[in-house]
């Protein structure tokens, strides 16, 4: 693509028939909202600016996308408001005070779209410049037409204009070729466009449909992209539809990770996003959902009921039954659960464990660490070769702020303990069962009681 690209995503409208106070893009297909999942796939055209039509729920639609990008997409967004929507040719009209500072071509986008892919908008973007139009459009065909605009054509084939599908006669209610409302306009034409539209329809809307029929009036031409996959270009408008649109997304993905050498047991009750990564060999069981960013090694094991969100696990790990893994780090050769948490930043080095009704928070434990039940283990970094008994707590939270615990090698951590954080555990040393540690406990040591006291140097 030679010519500097902008993204121009409709999102300002709420979307009546999702039968939501939320704004449409807001809601999700997965774990993502429809407005992330549009702006991922745009960034990969690495466009020069991406404006975006808010309306409804303008501010909270602005500060999902702005979390939904990294810092250089970030950057490239602009918001523009329609504080009354009259139409996508309305909405486009709000722009134009950004437009007029953009430069090359923009990319029109609804923003009930969500499954589009950046191979078909290259492929748009590169009929356009090879027709060298002065505006370019994605049609489809259906045998059974939706409610989208239809497609005119002349006696020999060439595009005429777009009726949409309230404003048709039966006999164009019968065309089949179909405007999805996927376009791309050389800027100045469409500014020039732009200002002789008028709402003269059923709707009484500034319809963009009708910008093309005002570009060939000009003596300009319109080009058109025939998309084989309809499926794909399918819009948004009620909750079904958003719900059959994730199973098709759902399966899609499952599919794909079984070509790719992954075992899924029951693919129908299984839910993985399309942006999770998973190595080979790995096994997932019945009921697992896994969100996010998430990175899966090889050779694992997922048991049922466990739901994984935004988790890095290498290889040969296994997730017991009924786990619940948030932002949390499995090197390699772990094992959790069943009936365990791990959350905010958990950690475990290569053949730690844990175990049944264990959780861990903002905790790091070391090489071949154990803490095997019923156990709380928050702010604490934890060292190797470390075993954390039943019933400990570390007691991180004083009223007013947390503080850390810190656990060296080789040290043993008898039932029912509590560590009242801050506080420091050395090497080697040893808790009595029911011990409540308040201060530092020095190397080699075995202490008891409550509160605590060093009653025995091990080494001696």
């Amino acid at each position: 693509m030679s010519t500097p690209i902008n993204i121009l995503i409709l999102a300002a409208g709420l979307g009546t028939r999702m039968k939501s106070d939320q704004a449409k893009v807001l809601h999700k297909i997965g774990s993502q909202t429809i407005i992330a999942r549009q702006l991922r796939t745009v960034a990969e055209l690495s466009p020069e600016k991406i404006f975006i039509i808010v309306g409804h729920q303008a501010e909270k639609v602005e500060e999902i996308a702005r979390a939904a990008t990294n810092e250089a997409i970030a950057e490239k967004l602009h918001f523009v408001l329609q504080s009354e929507q009259r139409g996508t040719g309305h909405a486009v009209k709000c722009a134009k005070g950004v437009l007029e500072k953009a430069h090359g071509l923009v990319l029109v986008i609804n923003g009930d779209v969500p499954l589009v892919k950046a191979d078909t908008l290259r492929k748009l973007i590169a009929e356009h410049e090879r027709g060298n139009s002065a505006a370019t459009f994605i049609t489809i065909r259906i045998a059974d037409p939706p409610a989208y605009g239809r497609v005119i054509r002349d006696e020999n084939g060439r595009f005429m204009k777009i009726i949409e599908e309230r404003d048709c006669t039966r006999e164009e209610r019968a065309i089949t070729e179909l405007n999805p409302g996927l376009y791309c306009f050389n800027i100045p034409a469409l500014l020039v466009a732009l200002d002789k539209l008028e709402p003269r329809n059923a709707q009484n809307e500034y319809y963009l449909t009708d910008v093309p029929e005002h570009l060939l009036a000009a003596g300009l031409t319109v080009g058109t992209v025939l998309h084989e996959d309809a499926r794909e270009l399918d819009g948004v408008n009620t909750r079904a539809e958003l719900a059959e649109m994730w199973k098709r997304l759902r399966h899609q993905t499952l599919n794909r990770l079984m070509a790719e050498g992954v075992t899924i047991i029951d693919p129908d009750s299984t839910y993985i996003d399309d942006s999770v990564e998973i190595g080979r060999d790995t096994i997932i069981h019945p009921q697992v959902i896994i969100e996010g960013n998430s990175r899966i090694g090889r050779n694992c094991e997922i048991n049922s009921w466990s739901h994984l969100t935004n988790v890095e696990i290498g290889d040969e790990c296994r997730v017991l039954n009924s786990c619940v893994l948030v932002d949390t780090k499995l090197t390699a050769r772990n094992s959790v659960g069943p009936f365990a948490h791990l959350r905010m930043r958990a950690e475990l080095a290569e053949e730690a464990v844990v175990g049944n009704f264990v959780e861990v928070k903002k905790s790091k434990l070391g090489r071949k660490t154990k803490s095997m039940h019923l156990t709380y283990l928050g702010d604490a970094t934890i060292g190797d070769r470390v075993n954390i008994g039943a019933a400990t707590v570390t007691c991180n939270y004083d009223g007013k702020q947390k503080h850390q615990t810190i656990i060296e090698d080789d040290v043993k951590i008898g039932s029912d303990t509590m560590l009242i954080a801050p506080v420091r555990v050395g090497r080697g040393s040893v808790s009595g069962a029911g011990s409540v540690i308040t201060k530092d406990v020095p190397p080699d040591s075995l202490v008891v009681g409550m509160p605590a006291k060093v009653i025995k140097k091990l080494k001696e």
